[in-house]
């Protein structure tokens, strides 16, 4: 007659090490709201959806519009993450290419 041995696995205990990511999340820096340059939107549409969205002036829409034309960003937006998700939200159902990250 064999003897079969318990199936159930044992472990040791292992000693993690926390992560020393330099860039580690700091609920107190604010989040910006980037839009990116695209071959699709025309200029005077992102500057419209920036006076739309932000109730930017015509100049300051406009300034930023040039920035993402020529830089091939800008930031468009800043606060708090879920401020920050919420604009990158509503830019994409606009047809904008946005991304977030802390600042």
């Amino acid at each position: 007659m064999v003897r079969m041995q318990s199936a159930i696995p044992t472990t040791a205990p292992v000693e993690v090490d926390q992560p020393t990511d330099e860039r580690s999340f700091d609920p107190e820096r604010p989040w910006v709201v980037i839009v990116w340059n695209d071959p699709i939107n025309l200029m005077d549409y992102v500057t419209y959806v920036f006076q739309k969205l932000f109730g930017y002036p015509r100049e300051v829409a406009e300034k930023l519009m040039w920035d993402v034309h020529t830089k091939g960003k800008a930031v468009v937006s800043q606060g708090n993450r879920e401020k920050a998700e919420l604009d990158v939200f509503r830019l994409h159902e606009h047809g904008l290419w946005a991304t977030m990250q802390q600042d």
